[in-house]
């Protein structure tokens, strides 16, 4: 059997062509392909604002760099999450402050963002976990409160939706994705935030190119001729490509079917793997979930625990993999000082944690193979 990965690229010929039709362009970088694909993302997730960037940590790193954070600030972040998500907190200077997760969407837990608070506290960086939205209100309410930002990293949640509202309007006050092409749509790499504030818009287009900008309403000096531009801040080289663009807006347009056959066999694993002893992921109460992951917990004790499963299903060439090793527990991190002691719902599910096949190129077939492997393995046959 061929090897089936957790994730992989739905590429149709409509998107080489895309692509393609782009390098015959004379401008290949910060053309109208950019331009288009920001427009119609915007529009598609109902925001004001949209700003490209290379990939969805710079598009992150940007995001915290419009949001003002520097030295002294800190971010609660949920532990639950790929780093990311915090380091781009640490590149601006600021600390991430992990709080646990809710066992039950996976995404931060309200009442842990609360414990988490400190008068240091300048955002709170939530993550909408394996395409599960985030629980927008009860944290906007807590940010407001605390007289701090919301902000949302939905690399997993394009075209999900929390109340009737699309992830990525003004749920936050920004809102980070990802392009990587083990994504809901790739741009093979890219990011994009969304925002509704124009201001927020500016620094994160001038961020990605050295913080510089030509634009005459925006100069701190006059001007003395149509050369002139100015570095306004300590800003990085995060341009998306017009390649990436194309290949984006192609993709973009079959999000929705993407994320409906992702619905559909993630709606037969769930059927199917009812009563084996895992955990299956939930479908949220208040909106649509974009199942970028379809993340189990095994619950059996050895010999039949999470880590034989693993070995036992990529030794049958499935492709699992599990999401993710909590940010605290990197060694990197764990010199920082950081430890999981106030994540007990985050550990937990670590231990038991398993990602199981899930993208549009997955077949009906894809899918009983997984199911039948995995009966086999419990002894269910």
């Amino acid at each position: 059997m061929a090897f089936l990965p957790y994730s992989r690229p739905f590429i149709s010929e409509a998107d080489i062509a895309a692509v393609v039709e782009a390098l015959q362009d004379p401008m290949i970088s910060q053309g109208k392909r950019l331009l288009a694909f920001e427009t119609a993302f915007a529009a598609r997730v109902q925001a004001r604002h949209a700003v490209a960037y290379s990939s969805g940590t710079a598009a992150l790193h940007g995001m915290c760099f419009a949001a003002g954070l520097g030295p002294g600030d800190e971010v609660i972040v949920p532990a639950l999450t790929f780093a990311g998500t915090a380091n781009a907190v640490l590149y601006l200077g600021a600390m991430p402050v992990f709080a646990d997760v809710d066992p039950n969407t996976l995404c931060l837990d309200p009442s842990a963002v609360r414990q988490a608070l400190t008068p240091r506290t300048r955002a709170i960086l939530t993550v909408d976990f394996a395409g599960h939205p985030s629980a927008y209100a009860p944290l906007a309410e807590i940010a407001e409160a605390a007289g701090c930002m919301l902000l949302a990293d939905a690399a997993h949640a394009p075209g999900a939706t929390y109340r009737g509202r699309s992830v990525g309007s003004s749920l936050a006050a920004m809102t980070a994705f990802s392009f990587n092409p083990v994504k809901n749509m790739t741009a093979a790499e890219g990011g994009m935030v969304t925002a509704d504030d124009p201001a927020f818009a500016e620094r994160l287009a001038m961020f990605r190119v050295h913080g510089m900008t030509r634009e005459p309403g925006h100069l701190e000096r006059a001007s003395p001729g149509g050369w002139y531009y100015e570095q306004q801040h300590l800003g990085f080289n995060y341009k998306l490509s017009e390649l990436h663009a194309a290949l984006g807006l192609s993709q973009l347009a079959r999000l929705e079917d993407f994320n409906a056959h992702r619905q559909a066999m993630a709606q037969y694993y769930t059927e199917a793997l009812a009563g084996l002893p895992l955990r299956l992921p939930q479908d949220p109460e208040d909106g649509t979930h974009g199942r970028h992951l379809y993340a189990v917990q095994v619950l059996a004790p050895p010999p039949h625990h999470r880590d034989a499963l693993f070995a036992a299903l990529r030794e049958q060439d499935f492709g699992v993999q599990v999401h993710y090793i909590p940010v605290p527990l990197h060694p990197y991190y764990e010199r920082l000082g950081y430890t999981l002691d106030v994540c007990p719902e985050t550990r937990r599910y670590y231990e038991r944690a398993l990602s199981l096949p899930l993208h549009p190129a997955m077949t009906q077939a894809d899918a009983e193979r997984v199911v039948a492997a995995l009966h086999t393995f419990f002894g269910d046959t």
